[in-house]
C-alpha cells in the first residue's frame, strides 16, 4: 500500500472526532481554528468580566472545523502518537507484492515478522495477505476443477500447498503478537488518557484559585511538564485531547490576571519557535520530494501541537495561516504526485487488459495435441507472469481487473482439462494395449526358439514405443513387467551367444599366432611354388573360423601381409588381386547373415557400372579424332586407356561371378 493509502485509511480505530472530550463550557465562541488547529476566537468582553462571567469548570473545546490538507495529518500523528515506535511504519518498504510469487509472498511476510515492530508492519501484511489469498484461491479453483473433472466429488475435495500452511502459520503469529501488543498496550493508553484528562481539569481549575499569581504560574508551568509526559493516549482521542488542552492554556493566558512579563515571555517563546517551524515548512513547500516533504512536516505538525503552548492574539491567525499555507502547498503537490501516480496505473491496466486479451484469445484456440496444449500452458503461464509484473491499476477497476483476468484464465484452465479427461480415455486405451504386449512377452520370455521368437521380441519392443502414453499411475508398474519379460528373454539370448563367442575368441587368438608366422614366411623364388604356399596360408586361415566382432580388424592386418607376399611375386597383378579377394570373400561369408555379401554385391555392382561409363565415354571421345592416324600421341593414349579400363572391367565382373557362387 502507498503512503496515500497508508495517511487515508489509517486505521479503523482512527474514527474521525468519535468520540470528542466533553466539559461543558459557556464559551463556545472562544474557538479560531488558525492557532494550535484550534486557537480560540475571543469576545470584545474583557478579561476580568470573561472571568467573572463564566464558569470554568464546565468549559470545553469548541466544534471545530478542521482543513482536509490538516486533518490528514492530524490523524496520521494520532497513529504515530500511540506508541513511539509507531512512526517506523513509515520507513518499511512496501513492495510490488502483486508481481510476486505465493512462496516469495510467504518470504516476505517471514522477513517482515522478524525485521520489524508488530505494529508498524500492518499496511504491508494486509497488502500481502491479499495477495496470497488472490493467488491461493486462483489455485485452489483450478485444482478443484481438475478434482471434478476426475470424476471426484466436490465434498471430498481438499487441497493445500507447503506455501499455503507457511503463510497460515506466519499469519497466525502475526496475529497473536499484534493482539498481545494491543492488549498490553491497551490499559497504559487508558490510564494515561484518564491522567490527561485530570491534567486539563486541574489547568481550567487555575482560574478560579485564589493565590499568588506567581504560585499559579508555578503550577501551571508544572501541569505543562506533567501532561508533556503523562505518554501516549489512544488515537481516536489524541487530536480532541489536545485541542481541549490547548483551549484551556489560551484561557489560562487570555482570561486570568497574571504576571504579563511572564506571559509575554511565554508568547514570545512560543512565537519565535512557530516562526521557525513555518519558515521550515515554506522551505519544504518549494522540494519536490513529496513524501519527504511530507513526512517532516507531520513532525512539524507536532512540534506545534505537543511541544509549544499559543502565543499573543494578535499573531494568532496570521502565523497559523502561513503554517495551515505551507502545508497546503505540500498538501497539493503531494495529491498531484498521487494523481500522475493513477496516470501510472491506468497505464498498467491498458497493459493488464492487454494480456487478459491474448490469454481469451489462446483459450478460444483449442489445440489437438498433447505438444499443442504444453506449448500453449507455457504460453498462459508467461502471460500470467506479465499481468502480475504490470503493476497496480486504479483501485477503482482493481477487482473487477482481477475478475476479468481470473475469468479467462478459468476459461483456459476449462478447455485444458477438458482435452486431457479425454485424453486419459485414450491412456486407458493404450493402458490396455500395452499389456496385451505384456502378455506376449511374458508367454514368449522362456522360449528356446531364438531364430522365431527373437524378430517378434523385437517387434514388440518396437510396438511398445509407437502406442503412447498411459495413466501416469500406472506408467512405472507395466514398465517394470514388460522390461522384465523382455530383459529376461535377451538374457538367455545372449548367453546363447556369449557360447558361441568364445569359440570366436579361440579362433582369433589361433588367427593371431598365424599372422606371426606368415610375417616370418620365406619364399622359394618359384612362382608356382611361393603361390601355392601363399594359398596355402589362406585356406588355413579360413580354415580357423570367425573372430568376435569387435576384433575383426585382424582381418585387416592378414590381408596387408599378404599384399607384402604378393608384392614379393613376379606375377598378373589381375591373379593376385582375384586370390586376395576370394579370402576377402570367405571372410565376409556369416553364418544366418548375408548382409555383408550383399554389401560388396552392391559395391561391385556400382564399380562395374562406373567403369563402363568412362569406357563409353573414352570411346564418345575417340570420335573426334575420326581424321587422325593411330599413331597420333593423343589418340594412342585414349586407346590404352580403354584397354586399362576393359581390363578392369574384367576383373570386376570376375569377382561379382565368384560372389554370386558364395549365396
Amino acid at each position: 500500500m502507498s503512503e496515500k493509502d497508508n495517511l487515508q485509511n489509517a486505521d479503523g480505530n482512527n474514527e474521525q472526532n468519535s468520540a470528542e472530550i466533553q466539559d461543558q463550557s459557556n464559551t463556545t465562541n472562544a474557538s479560531n481554528p488558525t492557532e494550535n488547529e484550534q486557537p480560540t476566537v475571543e469576545t470584545e468582553t474583557t478579561e476580568t468580566e470573561t472571568a467573572q462571567n463564566s464558569n470554568p469548570a464546565e468549559e470545553s473545546a469548541a466544534p471545530k472545523k478542521v482543513d482536509a490538507h490538516v486533518e490528514e495529518i492530524d490523524e496520521s500523528n494520532a497513529e504515530d502518537a500511540e506508541d513511539e515506535d509507531n512512526s517506523q511504519r513509515h520507513t518499511v518498504e512496501s513492495k510490488d507484492y502483486h508481481a510476486m510469487t505465493m512462496g516469495q509472498l510467504v518470504k516476505e511476510l517471514d522477513y517482515l515478522l522478524k525485521h520489524h515492530k508488530i505494529q508498524t508492519i500492518k499496511s504491508q501484511v494486509n497488502d500481502i495477505k491479499t495477495e496470497f489469498n488472490d493467488k491461493f484461491g486462483e489455485l485452489l479453483e483450478e485444482k478443484k476443477e481438475e478434482f471434478i473433472n476426475d470424476g471426484g466429488n466436490e465434498i471430498d475435495f481438499y487441497f493445500i500447498t507447503p506455501e499455503k500452511k507457511d503463510f497460515n502459520s506466519l499469519y497466525k503469529e502475526y496475529k497473536s503478537n499484534l493482539h498481545a501488543y494491543y492488549k498490553s498496550l491497551e490499559r497504559n493508553l487508558k490510564d494515561n488518557l484518564d491522567n490527561r484528562l485530570r491534567i486539563i481539569e486541574e489547568i481550567k481549575g487555575l482560574i478560579n484559585v485564589e493565590e499568588n499569581i506567581n504560585t499559579t504560574y508555578k503550577h501551571f508551568k508544572e501541569l505543562q511538564e506533567e501532561w508533556r509526559n503523562a505518554g501516549p493516549i489512544p488515537r481516536d482521542k489524541y487530536n480532541n485531547a489536545w485541542n481541549t488542552y490547548h483551549h484551556h492554556v489560551e484561557i489560562f493566558y487570555d482570561f486570568l490576571h497574571l504576571n504579563r512579563d511572564l506571559r509575554d515571555m511565554d508568547f514570545k517563546h512560543n512565537l519565535d519557535q512557530k516562526l521557525k517551524i513555518i519558515e521550515r515548512a515554506e522551505e519544504l513547500a518549494q522540494d519536490n520530494n513529496v513524501n519527504r516533504s511530507f513526512r517532516e512536516l507531520q513532525v512539524l505538525h507536532k512540534m506545534w501541537k505537543e511541544d509549544l503552548g499559543p502565543v499573543a492574539k494578535e499573531y494568532r491567525e496570521e502565523i497559523w495561516e502561513r503554517f495551515s499555507n505551507a502545508t497546503k502547498i505540500i498538501h497539493d503537490k503531494r495529491q498531484a504526485y498521487y494523481a500522475d501516480l493513477d496516470k501510472a496505473y491506468e497505464a498498467n491496466l491498458e497493459r493488464k487488459e492487454e494480456i487478459i486479451s491474448k490469454i481469451e484469445a489462446i483459450s478460444k484456440d483449442i489445440a489437438k495435441t498433447h505438444q499443442a496444449w504444453q506449448k500453449k500452458i507455457k504460453e498462459v503461464e508467461a502471460l500470467r507472469q506479465d499481468f502480475f509484473n504490470a503493476g497496480k491499476v486504479p483501485i477503482k477497476v482493481n477487482e473487477a481487473t482481477w475478475a476479468k483476468f481470473k475469468g479467462a484464465v478459468r476459461a483456459f484452465n476449462k478447455n485444458k482439462n477438458a482435452f486431457y479427461k479425454n485424453l486419459k480415455k485414450e491412456q486407458y486405451d493404450n493402458l490396455q494395449k500395452k499389456l496385451d504386449l505384456i502378455q506376449v512377452a511374458e508367454d514368449n520370455k522362456d522360449s528356446d526358439d531364438f531364430e522365431t521368437i527373437t524378430p517378434l521380441m523385437k517387434k514388440i519392443q518396437n510396438d511398445w514405443k509407437k502406442i503412447g502414453h498411459v495413466p501416469r499411475k500406472d506408467s512405472d508398474k507395466i514398465w517394470k513387467r514388460f522390461k522384465a519379460a523382455c530383459n529376461a528373454y535377451f538374457d538367455r539370448l545372449h548367453a546363447e551367444k556369449n557360447a558361441a563367442n568364445k569359440e570366436q575368441f579361440e579362433a582369433f587368438d589361433k588367427k593371431n599366432e598365424l599372422l606371426d608366422s606368415l610375417g616370418k614366411t620365406t619364399l622359394s623364388g618359384n612362382v608356382e611354388a611361393d603361390i601355392e604356399t601363399i594359398k596355402e596360408k589362406i585356406a588355413e586361415w579360413q580354415a580357423i573360423g570367425h573372430v568376435p566382432h569387435n576384433k575383426r580388424f585382424i582381418e585387416g592386418k592378414f590381408n596387408k601381409a599378404l599384399d607384402e607376399l604378393f608384392g614379393k611375386l613376379d606375377m598378373d597383378p589381375s591373379e593376385i588381386e582375384m586370390i586376395k579377394f576370394e579370402n576377402k570373400l570367405e571372410t565376409l561369408s556369416q553364418p544366418n547373415d548375408t548382409s555383408l555379401l550383399d554389401n560388396e554385391h552392391n559395391f561391385i555392382r556400382k564399380k562395374i557400372d562406373e567403369v563402363k561409363g568412362e569406357i563409353n565415354q573414352l570411346e564418345n571421345n575417340l570420335l573426334f579424332f575420326s581424321n587422325v592416324d593411330d599413331d597420333n600421341p593423343m589418340v594412342k593414349d585414349v586407346l590404352n586407356n580403354i584397354e586399362n579400363h576393359k581390363a578392369t572391367l574384367n576383373t570386376w565382373e570376375e569377382k561379382l561371378k565368384k560372389l554370386k557362387e558364395m549365396y
